[in-house]
């Protein structure tokens, strides 16, 4: 068994990020010592690693904890998940220190957006919240991406992104007005089309991640213009509510 001040000495985590983990259930103290003080085993241990691997990959500690949790949660498939997430990352970050020298060899005005897009990255780990969030969407949509390639996944994601925009150019309008009810409907097909049939619930859910999550609200806004990732949440409740 192991004090917070030798996990700490061996893992790196502070001593209060222990303490966070343990007040929000994250990672309990396998024990107390007589004194009160928090004990961690080895299964503690191996939990705490699995976290700051998702960490590592991007994952927020509220997503983590719902993947850990997750009645079939299988170490090694999830390791094989993040090992998957980091080679994206290590071929976006190649990709990035190419075009970084790029931009030095032909001079400051050159310039190459793509390199900023991350839709192959963000659509693994959406598969992998499907995974182990526990939705029923994830064997639908691992069938409908199996054997996509990381250019298919971006091109995916810039047709999603195209509605988006379309959506960001209706802002001035009722969120419920017939073209922005046709857009939302738009969107629900495509990611039926594309990844898991996206009933009005799952849409719902969507809607409320679009606006609450910063990296999808920074996404959609990118594309629509500032305050989309918003109103594409009013305009998707109020197509769901009829």
């Amino acid at each position: 068994m192991y004090t917070v001040k030798e996990v700490n000495r061996r893992t790196g985590v502070s001593v209060r990020a222990l303490h966070h983990y343990d007040k929000t259930g994250l990672l309990k103290p396998s024990g107390l010592t007589s004194s009160g003080y928090r004990l961690y085993d080895d299964t503690a241990l191996q939990r705490l690693h699995s976290i700051l691997m998702f960490r590592e990959v991007g994952f927020s500690l509220n997503e983590i904890k719902e993947f850990l949790d997750a009645p079939d949660f299988d170490p090694d498939e999830a390791l094989g998940q993040q090992i998957k997430l980091l080679e994206l990352q290590m071929d976006r970050i190649g990709r990035m220190i190419s075009l970084a020298r790029e931009m030095r060899k032909k001079g400051g005005n050159f310039m190459d957006f793509d390199m900023f897009k991350s839709g192959g990255l963000d659509s693994f780990k959406e598969e992998v919240k499907a995974k182990w969030g526990g939705t029923a969407a994830y064997e639908e949509f691992q069938a409908k991406t199996a054997g996509r390639t990381f250019a298919e996944f971006d091109e995916s994601a810039e047709k999603l992104m195209g509605i988006f925009a379309d959506i960001g150019a209706l802002k001035h309008t009722a969120p419920d007005s017939p073209e922005v009810r046709e857009k939302i409907a738009e969107l629900q097909k495509f990611i039926t089309d594309n990844y898991y049939n996206c009933t009005n619930d799952i849409l719902r859910g969507l809607g409320q991640m679009y606006a609450a999550d910063e990296r999808f609200k920074a996404n959609i806004d990118s594309a629509g213009g500032e305050g989309t990732a918003e109103f594409a949440e009013k305009a998707i409740m109020a197509y769901c509510n009829g």
